[in-house]
């Protein structure tokens, strides 16, 4: 049987059939997941209430200033607020009970405003692992706790439940009604374990768990 013919009457040979192939042979490799990206850091706040109090202190006094000196060019005379500052200023030595107060004032608001300024804040904030560079998620500590306090509600013989979800700790302190302390300690502490670790925190807190028998009525 001749072979057929191509478009400009040249032969055209057939596909060969590998007959030791198996289905096996086609189905694809599995790709690698890629690695997790390093936790993030903590989230940043804003700042919006501190820095807008102290913007508009400065423009305040700025105002303030600026028209005094106007007025001054302008052959009026000076606040009589400015000059009252100047004449105590002039007069009180310093070691005088109010120079010194107000000077402790001060330095107290300029470390407060440093502090805020170098801390990260959000401490209600978790930051989350990052399977993705470009993706940054956070869970916050009220929805953390609540999720741990649904999953030991699930364990027999707890009765109640408080969870306080830290940064660095997770205080759960349950009540059982019935079962042995040890055994429902022990199911609390798998079930809260696996439940940490299906959080997705970049750092999961530690657990402390505590089983009591309720109080008596009365």
């Amino acid at each position: 049987m001749s072979e057929p013919l191509g478009s400009e009457g040249t032969t055209r040979r057939l596909p060969v059939l590998d007959k030791d192939r198996t289905a096996e042979d086609d189905v694809p490799e599995p790709v690698p997941e890629p690695a997790p990206a390093p936790g993030s850091g903590r989230f940043w706040s804003a700042r919006r209430v501190p820095a807008a109090v102290v913007a508009l202190l400065l423009a305040a006094l700025a105002g303030v200033l600026l028209y005094d000196i106007a007025a001054v060019r302008a052959d009026r005379p000076p606040l009589r607020v400015r000059r009252e500052l100047a004449r105590q200023l002039a007069e009180r030595p310093l070691d005088d009970v109010w120079v010194l107060v107000g000077a402790g004032v001060a330095t107290a608001l300029g470390l407060w405003l440093i502090l805020l300024a170098v801390t990260p804040g959000l401490r209600d904030v978790l930051p989350m692992s990052r399977p993705d560079p470009d993706v940054r998620a956070g869970l916050h500590r009220g929805a953390a706790g609540l999720v741990l306090r649904d999953r030991a509600m699930e364990v027999a013989g707890v009765q109640s439940v408080q969870v306080r979800a830290g940064r660095r700790r997770a205080d759960v302190r349950a009540v059982s009604h019935f079962r042995d302390l040890d055994e429902v300690h022990a199911d609390l502490d798998a079930v809260l374990g696996d439940a940490v670790r299906g959080l997705g925190l970049a750092r999961p807190p530690a657990l402390s768990v505590r089983v009591r028998r309720p109080g008596r009525k009365g």
